[in-house]
């Protein structure tokens, strides 16, 4: 039997943690079960679902630099796919961005509607596939950024400084990014408020901001491993492909006026993050 929400990127972290929150009520398909560039698989697969939870992407960063046309394929040209059927079949969607849309400059919270200028082929290709969403179903999509995600079912930042710290390992760690862990489970449970408020561009993080050596320290101290461990460097000591933001803070204004508290502090979701999803 067809549940009534769809959810694409099945197998992925997110997606994890969608399970958990919405159950029986979706099905889940991985990009084997349906390949978000095909546009009549999707029209198939959307028909007679009242909601699509968009969580297939390209999220190789660093890749994405020299492979942008596939980036865009799937992050605008599979995304606005799926607006497309959504709107047909009368269906609301969630599409999942990110905060790398901005140009990570900034020195307060981005708005939701803060000027976009991605810097790294990723960020385009998000952007793309936001717009392209807009435009084919504008009566029926939400867009929600998030950033700096972790939980069960995928690679991330705290499951490498977990490993890290259990092992007694020293690691050095940048102090000059600025953003919010947001735990998938919070930003699952953030999502299923959001299908009932009015479409638009929401922001989905934990509260909070910290540097990614804030988020290490907080890391060891919660395993009990020394703290001196953590040393402090900069993003000039970690050149990658795609340039990193600076500041990744990204404000729920939008969120807020729509009646939706406050998503939990980034500090106490990761210590439940590390009891429930990673067993410490």
């Amino acid at each position: 039997m067809t549940a009534p929400i769809l959810v694409t990127g099945g197998g992925g972290m997110l997606a994890t943690a969608l399970g958990e929150v919405f159950g029986d009520t979706a099905d889940f398909v991985s990009r084997a079960d349906l390949d978000i560039t095909d546009a009549i698989a999707v029209q198939r697969a959307v028909a007679g679902r009242v909601a699509v939870i968009n969580a297939a992407a390209y999220t190789a960063v660093d890749d994405a630099e020299a492979n942008e046309a596939v980036a865009m394929e799937i992050n605008a040209g599979g995304a606005t796919n799926v607006a497309r059927a959504c709107a047909d079949a009368g269906a609301r969607l969630v599409q999942v961005s990110t905060d790398y849309v901005f140009d990570g400059l900034a020195t307060r919270p981005y708005r939701e509607d803060a000027a976009t200028e991605p810097r790294s082929a990723y960020g385009r290709s998000k952007l793309a596939g936001e717009r392209g969403v807009r435009s084919a179903h504008p009566d029926g999509a939400i867009v929600v950024r998030t950033a700096w995600l972790y939980g069960a079912g995928g690679p991330s930042f705290v499951a490498t400084m977990l490993a890290k710290a259990q092992a007694g390992d020293a690691v050095s760690v940048v102090t000059d990014q600025f953003g919010q862990p947001t735990w998938t489970r919070n930003l699952a449970e953030r999502i299923r408020l959001l299908l009932d408020v009015a479409p638009g561009t929401y922001h989905a993080t934990n509260s909070g901001v910290c540097s990614w050596w804030d988020l290490a320290i907080a890391i060891y101290e919660e395993v009990g491993a020394p703290t001196d461990l953590v040393g402090q460097t900069t993003s000039d000591a970690f050149v990658r492909p795609a340039p990193r933001p600076a500041y990744s803070v990204l404000g729920d204004d939008a969120a807020q006026s729509a009646g939706l508290p406050e998503m939990l502090p980034w500090r106490d979701a990761l210590r439940t993050a590390l009891r429930t999803d990673f067993s410490i």
